[in-house]
């Protein structure tokens, strides 16, 4: 018997004879073998390409990703730093609103409590201790806005029914100007020596209008070498407020003025460098900060 074999015969478009090619089943089983082989390898290989491609694309999605996170968190920590600020600000805006109702006086004043207790002597305080608020502290922030949040909920409460006693707070700047020098110690701009200011000296244009910073009744009306022609305004509740170094009078003793009620001009007479208005808080006589008082800033 011969030979299995597998023959190829060709046939050319000329009038040449045909070609005949043979292979033998062996050499056709090889090269099945060896397409079978080629093509596995084929296959393996896209699959190792397609692989690393979609893991090159995951890669660079993760990479993205992470940036976007990265600049995520770099806005979070700002945004709560800002938040941070604004509770600060927000906490020292209702410490002086607490000073102006009376339920606490500045020397002992330092964080703004929950809910008002009664003392001793019928005067009503407010406990003390609040959460400190770390860097990054969200949880801190959110326990300091509800205490400031009760805290307010409870001024709001005493200040109902408690308008004359606002009215009657100075909470406002004297004149429109440059605040230059400030309650405490300092060196006295003629002496050069440290002398203890009792108010706030606010520099601001020749002629422009000095403010009662509150309801009250014009006591004082004069003038001396240090504050010049000075004005003295009662407001009760043992507030008096002093405005000196004035140019001018616009007002009389006895007068009743609200707040933002001309009071004269600002003027540099008395001991001045320049014009600005010397500006003072009493409470019983005694001066205080200013500062304590001031709701705008």
């Amino acid at each position: 018997m011969g030979k299995k074999h597998l023959s190829l015969i060709i046939v050319p478009h000329t009038k040449s004879g045909y070609r005949t090619i043979s292979f033998s089943k062996r050499v056709i089983k090889s090269v099945k073998i060896g397409l079978i082989t080629l093509l596995v390898m084929v296959l393996g290989v896209t699959a190792d390409y397609v692989r690393i491609r979609v893991k090159g694309n995951r890669y660079k999605d993760l990479a993205a990703e992470n940036a976007e996170q990265k600049a995520a968190l770099v806005q979070y920590e700002s945004t709560l730093g800002d938040l941070e600020k604004r509770v600060k600000a927000f906490d020292d805006y209702v410490k002086k609103l607490n000073l102006m109702a009376g339920i606490k006086s500045p020397d002992v004043l330092r964080e703004v409590g929950i809910g008002p207790v009664e003392m001793p002597d019928g005067e009503q305080t407010l406990p003390s201790q609040l959460p400190q608020v770390g860097p990054g502290s969200l949880k801190g922030l959110q326990q300091k806005t509800e205490d400031i949040q009760k805290n307010l909920d409870t001024l709001v409460g005493f200040y109902q029914g408690q308008e004359n006693r606002l009215a009657s707070t100075p909470t406002i700047y004297p004149t429109v100007g440059l605040q230059t020098s400030s309650f405490g110690w300092r060196s006295d701009p003629f002496t050069r020596r440290q002398a203890f200011h009792y108010g706030l000296d606010i520099a601001a244009a020749h002629g422009n209008p000095v403010v009662s910073t509150a309801d009250g009744v014009v006591i004082v009306v004069n003038t001396d070498k240090l504050l010049g022609r000075y004005v003295q305004v009662n407001h009760g509740l043992g507030i008096t407020t002093v405005y000196g170094h004035m140019s001018a009078f616009k007002c009389r003793v006895g007068q009743r003025v609200k707040r933002g009620d001309v009071l004269g001009d600002v003027g540099q007479t008395g001991k001045a460098l320049g014009p600005h208005v010397h500006y003072e808080v009493r409470v019983n006589g005694t001066a205080v900060n200013p500062y304590y008082y001031l709701l705008e800033e």
